[in-house]
């Protein structure tokens, strides 16, 4: 009897040593063809720069193109999309960031994708913080002004922002600060950056390279940002946790995602060479040149980062009544 359930587990054992044989092998060999990464944006921005400077050096390391395509539209769902339904061989990748990840899904009601079952994380590679702005020729020197005049002028105070991952942390400051800005719709956040800097807007919430542009050319004022920490960029800044705010943080950020089901050893050889570039000289100098904090990090605490911040957002999202539909 020992004997028989002996080979009887041994043969069911076969194929899964089998299949685990042919998954390391291919990792060993992998690539063997060109690897496009897909940008859910138009070219660019920070994501595509993002992915052209892995892109870069994935080639030069892995010894095949790894491609750029860039596939924007619909708050970058068709591009998340398009990876979500991809041959899991490890030649389709997306540069995901926050917004498509995070924020989709805590915002609209019906997505194509599900961020948690439909992608294998492979590693973070930046993250930024938002930056509130005014115009340079604002009255509003400080949050505690800016908070005094908006509950003293609800019909007036707004702000722009160019999807949920600038309304949500926006939404979260109001209801943090007891104010009732009103939000009002752009299309990207060099729009959004332009409405507050020419007083369209109250202000801005937006991300740290857009901002960064404004307040060089003064045209704009940084009141706060939403990281823990100060930024480097703008010392005198103070975070919004300073200024009486400690739940009004958001940090966004992007990483490397593959197609669930994409072989381990695959994932595991990305994921090493990801953040081995993640630590060159070079590239941590031009990401902090992009405001940016160059982070690496192993794909359990990615998708760790990515069930937290879903969940959390998601809370943000229902009581400020933010439901989108497609």
């Amino acid at each position: 009897m020992i004997r028989r359930r002996q080979l009887l587990g041994a043969a069911l054992a076969a194929p899964a040593l089998a299949r685990g044989a042919a998954a390391q092998e291919a990792a060993r060999g992998y690539p063997d063809r060109p690897v496009r990464i897909v940008v859910p944006y138009a070219p660019g921005g920070a994501n595509d720069i993002l992915a052209r400077l892995y892109g870069a050096k994935l080639s030069e390391r892995l010894g095949q193109p790894f491609v750029v395509e860039n596939r924007p539209g619909a708050q970058a769902i068709l591009g998340t999309e398009a990876v979500a339904r991809a041959r899991p061989d490890g030649t389709t990748l997306l540069l995901g960031a926050s917004g498509p990840i995070v924020f989709n899904p805590a915002t609209y009601a019906q997505l194509p994708y599900d961020s948690l079952r439909d992608f294998a994380p492979v590693c973070l590679m930046a993250s930024f913080p938002l930056v509130l702005l005014v115009s340079a020729n604002s009255p509003h020197r400080s949050v505690a002004e800016l908070v005094a005049w908006a509950k003293a002028n609800p019909d007036r105070a707004n702000y722009g922002a160019s999807g949920a991952g600038f309304q949500l942390p926006t939404e979260l400051f109001n209801q943090r600060a007891g104010t009732r800005f009103q939000y009002v719709a752009y299309r990207g956040s060099a729009e959004s950056t332009n409405a507050a800097s020419n007083n369209e807007v109250t202000i801005a919430l937006v991300d740290s390279g857009p901002a960064s542009i404004a307040i060089a050319a003064g045209r704009a004022r940084a009141l706060a940002v939403t990281s823990a920490t100060r930024v480097p960029a703008y010392p005198d800044v103070p975070t919004m946790a300073e200024l009486g705010f400690p739940e009004v943080q958001a940090t966004l950020w992007s990483g490397l995602l593959a197609p669930a089901g994409t072989p381990t050893p695959v994932l595991e050889r990305l994921a090493a060479e990801c953040a081995a570039i993640t630590a060159l000289p070079d590239i941590r100098e031009r990401l902090q040149a992009l405001v940016m904090d160059p982070i690496g990090g192993d794909p359990e605490s990615f998708r760790m980062t990515i069930a937290r911040e879903i969940e959390g957002w998601s809370a943000v999202a229902r009581r400020a009544n933010v439901r989108l539909e497609r």
